[in-house]
């Protein structure tokens, strides 16, 4: 048997990249891996232990004891996505705060950091046992699977990124404001596009989709007819 069928969906924060690709993934039968939560986790680890987000020297010590796994979520919350595991503890949520989506943006731009984390993702992708595996991120069609069997570059207006994070963060109880959100990604979209080491762009081959007038289901379907067209081509059907 070959290597898992490979599906790299890239984009901006807010573009809905998490939600579109845990559907996907579900769809198809994949498995997940979300890379940007393996970014914030670090950046999470980064933090208590007092290591600068551009301390090179420090973050490459505490990379090697990180033990970073993803669960299936709990019977009833699989809409919430999977599960988040930093050693046997679940932070799922602590990762999920702007300081901490700052902080991923931040980590991820140090070469050392990426380099040390490449192998990971692409061992969670190509594990026994998948028939495929979607991945989502800012690189996976460039960097981390650059001969993935299918990319997706999702994108959306920055006044509609701004707003779904907002009401994502609203939903959780957090008293941010929409101007903050849309500051805030505003500045990671700029670190994000800037960055020295693999900067936020789509792959040549990428198929780009705009989501700003789609729905979920409909951004779902679009992926989805795209990726079982090429699985039937890649089985030669």
């Amino acid at each position: 048997m070959g290597r898992p069928f490979i599906v790299a969906v890239d984009g901006p924060a807010g573009a809905g990249k998490s939600t579109a690709s845990r559907r996907l993934a579900a769809r198809l039968g994949f498995a997940l891996v979300d890379t940007g939560a393996i970014y914030r986790t670090v950046a999470l680890a980064a933090s208590r232990a007092g290591v600068a987000f551009d301390d090179d020297r420090r973050l490459g010590e505490i990379l090697p004891a990180l033990r970073i796994r993803f669960e299936p979520p709990p019977p009833g919350g699989e809409d919430k996505g999977q599960r988040v595991l930093l050693a046997d503890e679940d932070v799922s949520r602590a990762i999920r705060t702007p300081p901490m989506s700052l902080g991923a943006s931040a980590v991820s731009a140090r070469p050392v950091v990426r380099s040390g984390l490449l192998e990971l993702q692409r061992r969670l992708a190509t594990a026994e046992g998948n028939k495929g595996a979607v991945l989502e991120g800012r690189d996976i069609g460039t960097v981390v699977f650059p001969d993935a069997d299918a990319k997706f570059f999702l994108t959306a207006s920055a006044e509609v990124r701004a707003l779904r994070r907002f009401r994502e963060l609203e939903a959780k109880g957090d008293a941010s404001t929409f101007q903050a959100v849309l500051q805030d990604q505003e500045k990671r979209d700029r670190d994000d596009s800037s960055r020295a080491v693999a900067p936020l762009r789509p792959a040549e081959d990428a198929v780009v989709l705009d989501s700003s007038g789609l729905t979920l289901e409909g951004v779902v379907e679009r992926l989805a007819l795209e990726v079982e067209a090429r699985m039937r081509r890649r089985a030669g059907g």
